[in-house]
């Protein structure tokens, strides 16, 4: 065999290798195969062995193999840009761009989709555009894939003027990439009845579409014309993914639709998503707990073959939220006993389940658990449990204490649970102070005025009832109207 011969046979060993099943593993051993017959300065080989390890997300290992490269050429550069638009850091992808052009090589029609991907993934709209430049002054907008790089940069930034402008001038419009694209931004953007007309000027649709178009109703509190998208879905016979089903279970969930929704638990039995993707199982377990379904809700819980803290969180708080309080931390407990660490999601239902059953000393330990064991900075929603908690059973002055070390801002929600349990528990001066941080927050709502002008009624404090009237009328404050004050 002539050497050229042997030459072209170990290229293909080393092809073979790259692309084979246990690359993963060999990444190494492939390297030094291809310093041992001095393969290593092969822009051809090289550029292989980059996309690899792009896929991989090994890319700091491509970029030192990409360093010791004497003259890299187009091929191996855009196999570079392109690993780094799928792992970041993707800013590396721009500065290849730049050093590239510095060397006097110029792009072609491969460099340019990956690298207006990384600039989406940077929402980098100033190089994007300067990218967009020299791709309509080197002829290369005509390529399909280089136009739909465009209008992703656009759509991800939020410039849909810009994104429409691009996808109106492309003759072929057939990709339907490009159309769930123009949905997704507009809808993302707020503007839903232009991505809901796009999506019904569509010719041909992926579920990726449907998807989309399902998830934009249901997020924009459209829920019925979801349900309707989605019995269209089906008669048009596309088979619901994982993804439709996590969208389409808490649209059932606010409509009631229990039908609907077990119809859907029944095919993700059948088709064994319900198996393989632990979203849909926690979603079932979301959806029943919702509806008050718990035995369902438990039922689905024990039967999913994996389960993840979000499993554990839907379970505990729709305990908490439907009263089954005592199964609630019983679940925590079990929870702590298999090795799951808690987030702060998990802490968020067990306090509740504390508020509601009044257990003081349990959620105080659970509280100071958060940093002590799990390192887990308390949020404002576990601050408003605790307040709520301990001036539900009238320590209001441990929870006032509470909210002065809070190292955030308390909103008006959480003074008012606080005033209200002042109220229930007869500490008027600490009502007063509180009721005047809720006017500090919200000083068009009528009734806190109300509010702190009966605490002064109740104290004798007539001077300071007419001063809030005053002030009432001042700020043109108008007293609600009957059956929309606050009741005290």
């Amino acid at each position: 065999m002539s050497r050229g011969g042997t030459v072209r046979e170990i290229e293909r060993r080393i092809l073979h290798h790259l692309h084979g099943h246990r690359t993963r593993t060999q990444l190494t051993q492939i390297h030094a195969y291809i310093l041992r017959h001095h393969l290593h300065q092969s822009n051809q080989i090289l550029s292989h062995f980059v996309s690899v390890c792009g896929s991989l997300r090994k890319m700091a290992y491509a970029h030192l193999i990409f360093l010791q490269t004497q003259h890299p050429n187009i091929i191996l550069y855009n196999s570079m840009i392109k690993g780094y638009s799928l792992s970041p850091p993707s800013q590396t992808s721009l500065n290849l761009f730049s050093a590239m052009k510095k060397h006097g090589i110029w792009p072609d029609e491969f460099t340019f989709p990956p690298l207006l991907k990384s600039c989406s993934n940077l929402c980098d709209f100033k190089f994007g555009r300067t990218v967009h430049g020299e791709v309509v002054s080197l002829g290369f907008h005509c390529f399909n894939a280089v136009r739909i790089g465009i209008v992703e940069l656009y759509v991800s930034c939020g410039e849909m003027g810009d994104a429409q402008k691009v996808f109106d001038e492309m003759r072929q419009r057939g990709d339907v990439i490009v159309w769930n694209l123009m949905i997704r931004g507009f809808c993302k953007t707020g503007n839903v009845d232009m991505g809901y007309k796009l999506f019904r000027e569509m010719r041909e649709r992926s579920i990726v579409t449907w998807n989309t178009m399902l998830s934009c109703l249901s997020k924009s509190g459209r829920e019925g014309e979801a349900l309707k998208v989605f019995d269209e879905m089906r008669e048009n016979r596309f088979e619901p993914d994982e993804a439709t089903l996590v969208t389409m279970l808490p649209v059932c969930a606010r409509l009631g639709e229990d039908g609907i929704a077990q119809s859907i638990h029944s095919y993700a039995k059948s088709t064994k998503l319900y198996g393989k993707h632990v979203s849909v199982g926690n979603s079932l377990v979301d959806f029943y707990c919702k509806r008050g379904l718990l035995d369902a809700a438990f039922m689905v819980f024990n039967d999913m073959p994996l389960k993840n803290v979000v499993s554990w969180n839907a379970m505990i708080s729709g305990l908490a939220f439907n009263g089954e309080v005592e199964k609630g931390l019983t679940l925590f407990d079990e929870m702590m006993k298999n090795g799951l660490n808690p987030n702060e999601s998990t802490f968020v239902g067990v306090l509740t389940c504390c508020v509601h059953s009044g257990l003081i000393q349990r959620g105080r330990d659970l509280f100071a658990s958060m940093v002590s064991n799990h390192q887990i900075e308390p949020k404002l929603e576990h601050y408003g449990c605790m307040v709520d908690l301990l001036g539900r059973n009238g320590c209001v002055k441990e929870a006032y204490e509470l909210i002065k070390t809070m190292p955030m801002k308390p909103n008006a929600a959480l003074w008012g649970a606080l005033l209200s349990s002042c109220h229930n528990h007869g500490d008027m001066e600490l009502a007063e102070v509180a009721v005047k941080e809720v006017i500090s927050l919200e000083p068009w709502n009528s009734g806190n005025y109300v509010l702190l002008s009966n605490i002064y009624a109740e104290k004798g404090k007539w001077d300071e009832v007419e001063k809030i009237r005053l002030l009432m009328m001042k700020s043109k404050i108008n007293k609600a109207a009957a059956g929309q004050s606050m009741i005290w």
